[in-house]
């Protein structure tokens, strides 16, 4: 008889640490997934600022140094998203992405000073279309930062902590902002038409 209680909690054991196990796999898969959501908008992103940038330059050559500074914004920030990774590299995007958006910024209120330009179909459209992306990667985002605040607390909750280590388990950095000035919302004004 007590060989067979303990027959049974040996496979109530066993068959807790598969579940439990495969809980964090599932996890991982779904933070390793959310990321690259936020991969894809930013790329996404990436992709519409030079397109934005020549459609705007030749209306403002006065303007280079704002153009220069959304490009270079833009490279740093393709070149640390190439090799960021959950466990490692996120406060780096997070600052280049700050410092991009920052520029972009800079140059929608350039393009404010430029009617004719505002009026070009062309340049509402990509500031539209980006206006959108800027969303979609706040969104992708806010998704990360839910599923891998799942993840990270998960795996250090007891009993899962005792099978984090055979998961190969590991904490996630959470998309943060470090720069109090990162927090202030952006005044951003998109529409084609003039201020009153």
């Amino acid at each position: 008889m007590i060989e067979w209680i303990f027959l049974v909690l040996l496979v109530a054991v066993v068959l807790w640490k598969i579940g439990a196990y495969n809980k964090l796999i599932a996890l991982k898969g779904q933070t390793v997934n959310a990321w690259k959501q936020i991969d894809v908008q930013l790329k996404r992103r990436h992709d519409l600022i030079p397109n934005l940038v020549n459609t705007v330059k030749g209306a403002m050559e006065f303007e280079r140094e704002t153009l220069e500074a959304v490009i270079q914004a833009r490279n740093q920030a393709v070149k640390i998203q190439a090799d960021a990774l959950p466990t490692g590299g996120v406060k780096a995007l997070a600052q280049a992405e700050a410092n991009l958006t920052s520029a972009l910024s800079r140059l929608n209120v350039v393009v404010e000073q430029y009617p004719d330009l505002k009026a070009t179909g062309n340049v509402g459209q990509l500031q539209e279309e980006l206006t959108s992306t800027e969303n979609r990667v706040r969104f992708a985002r806010q998704l990360y930062n839910d599923t891998a605040t799942d993840y990270n607390v998960k795996q250090q909750q007891f009993p899962w902590n005792l099978i984090a280590g055979v998961a190969k388990a590991e904490i996630v950095e959470l998309w943060e902002i470090e720069e109090p000035r990162d927090r202030d919302v952006p005044q951003v004004d998109l529409s084609m038409n003039a201020k009153a």
